[in-house]
């Protein structure tokens, strides 16, 4: 595991926000920010619900997000959120962890967006 980002709930709209439509939440990208930051602003009527919507975060790319997740107390399925990268979300010690699968390499949300430039 790598870490990625901390990821914090605001109600406030933060600047140059990605809509998310699986979860109805606007985030933005922590590779902008200094110390490596996503806010999460959750539609009303998000599905994502309890722990995930209501605490920090702390996430971590990993090779194998079901190999990570087993055993664990999931609490968000995994799903894909852009092209390429699959996450998932867990509590562990009263901490909600998110796991990261990025495809073919990529680290960050710019190198998915540049792949997916490049394919069009």
């Amino acid at each position: 595991m790598i870490f990625h980002h901390i990821g914090l709930p605001t109600h406030e709209p933060q600047p140059n926000e990605t809509y998310v439509p699986e979860t109805k939440v606007w985030v933005t990208d922590p590779a902008d920010h200094p110390y490596r930051v996503e806010f999460l602003r959750f539609e009303e009527d998000s599905p994502v619900r309890g722990p995930l919507r209501d605490m920090p975060h702390v996430a971590y790319r990993v090779e194998d997000i079901h190999q990570v997740l087993t055993g664990e107390e999931v609490i968000l399925e995994p799903f894909v959120p852009m092209p390429g990268l699959t996450v998932a979300f867990i509590k562990k010690h009263g901490a909600v962890i998110e796991y990261m699968q990025f495809r073919e390499g990529a680290t960050e949300f710019a190198h998915l967006r540049s792949a997916a430039s490049e394919e069009s």
